[in-house]
């Protein structure tokens, strides 16, 4: 039988030093044996010469029960080699990764981004950090989110938000695209999985009725200044509390909006500069907002000459009687259970910059001009 008739119907009959090179004078690039009592096939890749050591370098690897899956697996590793894109096989899971890498990108995290990374990693690990990093599949991750939605909440029946799913992917999908730029895995497994679609988020926004009855009410409480200024200026809850009384000028009427504040887990406080530079800006004032605020800086000045201090530039605008940080989320509950008292309902702290842009439409000026123009609103609730 001539030799272009032959057919190789088995492959056990092939031999199997395939693929030679090369590389080192006639040394073989790579080899598949059959350990004896092993079902497998093992593939044996030749890496070189170990640079330290002088030593030669292998990389075994079991590829299954196939011959001729091995001998693709083979090829294909080989061309890694040729190509530079091998990477070596390794054992590390993804909760060893995950806690490597939260600790190796930290420096340059804020410590509020760190602590909302450790708390994801710490939900992730427990469903998926046995898993070898190389292990890793799309189905694997897109199964993980599906899991979330269903039954992912702590302690309590139900699923978890869509929009915090989708911060587990972004988190892994950081994490795993650093991995495979360190050379740990060949592709991201994140790429082509895809989290939930978030749900539309429901704004509720307060009519001029509702705003005159809840801020009467909040004559009735310590926060009626706060809550003044946060609806007649759109500031947001972390900015008006990091404000400072160098940051207003009532003879102007304007305040310099240049940084937030943050609590940490432990307690601590942050201030934060503005992410871009449309976070700085300039807000101006309606006269009443204005007094309102020239009436809270009276008041409180009155109650640190009493405590035998003096109110000084430096000061928190909003701060507790000893001059430290509000809690934020103390004065988001406040705003929540005084708007149930007035019977609005679904009032968010959140929300009050969505019914400051409405108060400015209806006063005919367009909320991104607030920096620019002087609004006149129709305030005599205040």
């Amino acid at each position: 039988m001539s030799i272009g008739s032959r057919k190789w119907h088995d492959t056990d009959n092939l031999v199997n030093l395939i693929f030679k090179s090369s590389l080192e004078g006639s040394a073989m690039r790579g080899r598949i044996i059959k350990r004896k009592g092993s079902s497998n096939y093992t593939i044996v890749l030749q890496l070189g010469l170990d640079p330290s050591t002088g030593k030669r370098q292998q990389q075994w690897i079991t590829a299954g029960p196939s011959k001729r899956e091995a001998e693709k697996q083979m090829a294909k590793l080989i061309h890694e080699l040729d190509s530079g894109t091998f990477t070596k096989p390794n054992k590390k899971t993804l909760a060893e990764y995950l806690n490597e890498w939260i600790h190796s990108v930290r420096g340059n995290l804020s410590p509020r981004t760190v602590e909302g990374y450790i708390t994801i990693i710490n939900r992730i690990i427990p469903a998926l950090g046995a898993i070898p990093i190389t292990q890793l599949k799309p189905d694997t991750l897109q199964k993980y989110y599906s899991d979330c939605l269903n039954s992912g909440r702590l302690n309590k029946p139900g699923g978890l938000n869509p929009l915090t799913v989708r911060h587990h992917h972004a988190l892994l999908h950081r994490a795993l695209k650093n991995a495979m730029e360190w050379g740990l895995i060949m592709r991201n497994p994140a790429d082509t999985a895809h989290p939930p679609k978030p749900r539309p988020t429901e704004i509720s926004i307060m009519s001029e009725g509702e705003i005159q009855a809840f801020l009467e009410a909040a004559k009735q409480t310590p926060y009626f200044h706060l809550y003044h200024t946060i609806l007649f200026t759109g500031l947001r809850r972390s900015e008006v509390l990091a404000l400072r009384w160098s940051d207003i000028d009532l003879l102007l009427c304007q305040i310099s909006v240049s940084r937030s504040i943050h609590r940490l887990r432990d307690g601590s406080y942050i201030f934060r500069p503005p992410k871009s530079a449309k976070g700085r800006r300039t807000v101006a004032l309606s006269p009443v907002a204005t007094q309102v605020l020239r009436e809270h800086r009276e008041k409180t000045a009155t109650e640190r000459l009493l405590d035998g201090s003096l109110l000084k530039d430096s000061d928190l605008v909003f701060s507790e009687k000893d001059g430290s940080p509000i809690r934020p989320n103390t004065i988001s509950r406040a705003w929540s259970d005084l708007a149930k008292r007035c019977g609005i309902l679904a009032s968010r702290l959140h929300d009050a910059r969505h019914s400051h842009a409405s108060i400015m439409l209806k006063a005919g000026i367009h909320p991104d001009s607030a920096g620019k123009a002087r609004p006149q609103y129709n305030s005599n609730h205040a």
